[in-house]
């Protein structure tokens, strides 16, 4: 739609996770070469999680261009919510086995001597789940046991679990102490920083063929406001100056403005927090301490034994 209008080739704020657009901050590069490092090193099992919106299915993505390139097998599970039984199935059938026996244990025989053959040949395999905080404790009881599959030296199935924070204090439970306690690496995606979030929005308008033009079309002011009302959080951001560029593109506007900003934000409830009017009633800091006196001297005429009773109910 504004495409044309703007001189670009291509919609650069789409929310779908496209490498093209990757935006490499510091933490992103850190991350990526964390997960892919933890794989081709045969490290066994790798977590990495994230806010919402912040990246991590993007750098899925790139993951397995980067795998695909070095002729690594994987097995990339996207729906976290299967039965233990059902996730083994998928595991194989991603890979490309077709075991003649669909039961439990012919299923861990065939990918047993899969990865074996494997191995012996000196290629690597991997498991990528994403959406990781929605496995029940016997899918992650299970992925456990696939970490067992091993040499004297190495493990035979490179395993990356991707997930949001809740995954964290899943992993940190009493239930599944073994399954952390295997875990070699972790990285975490945070959101972007002002100025990180000024190159994102740059860079995706310049690979769309802004050729120079991005500064104009999004000025400063429009990119603070950006920042503010998305959080730094990148899928946030791409729906905000998708729907910006359109309001600008219908109102002929060469530049996104502040206030374009502000009503797409409010259609979206991403409008920050309001800020208490000048005329409000204010608690200075005078009143505080009068109360805070006032507090003091009650107790004080409660007597000591009260007091000391109060903290002994207190500590039962």
């Amino acid at each position: 739609m504004y495409k044309n209008f703007y001189s670009l080739k291509r919609n650069p704020f789409e929310i779908s996770p496209d490498p093209y657009f990757l935006f490499p901050t510091s933490r992103h590069n850190e991350a990526l070469a964390s997960v892919y490092y933890g794989v081709c090193r045969r490290k066994g099992f790798i977590v990495m999680s994230g806010e919402v919106g912040t990246g991590k299915t993007l750098l899925v993505r790139c993951l397995l261009e980067l795998l695909s390139r070095r002729q690594i097998a994987f097995a990339n599970v996207f729906n976290s919510r299967l039965s233990a039984l059902d996730f083994l199935r998928y595991i194989v059938g991603d890979l490309g086995l077709k075991p003649a026996d669909q039961s439990k244990s012919g299923i861990l025989l065939e990918l047993n001597n899969y990865l074996i053959a494997r191995y012996r040949k000196g290629e690597i395999t991997a498991l990528i789940v994403d959406e990781a905080q929605h496995l029940s404790s016997e899918v992650l009881e299970e992925i456990r046991l696939l970490s067992n599959l091993e040499t004297t030296q190495h493990k035979l199935l490179q395993i990356l679990l991707v997930g949001q924070p809740e995954l964290e204090p899943k992993l940190d439970s009493y239930e599944l102490r073994q399954l952390k306690q295997r875990i070699a690496l972790r990285c975490r995606l945070e959101p972007l920083e002002l100025e990180e979030t000024r190159g994102y929005i740059m860079r995706r308008l310049e690979l769309a063929g802004a050729n120079g033009r991005a500064d104009k079309i999004f000025p400063r002011p429009a990119v603070a406001l950006i920042h503010q009302h998305s959080r730094g959080i990148p899928r946030l951001i791409n729906t905000i100056c998708e729907n910006a560029l359109i309001a600008s593109y219908a109102q002929r506007a060469d530049s996104v403005t502040p206030k374009t900003v502000e009503e797409v934000s409010a259609e979206f409830r991403l409008a920050a927090p309001p800020t208490p009017p000048s005329g409000s009633a204010k608690v200075e800091p005078e009143a505080l301490l009068r109360a805070f006196t006032t507090l003091v001297e009650t107790l004080e005429k409660m007597g000591s034994a009260k007091v000391g009773n109060a903290a002994a109910a207190d500590r039962s």
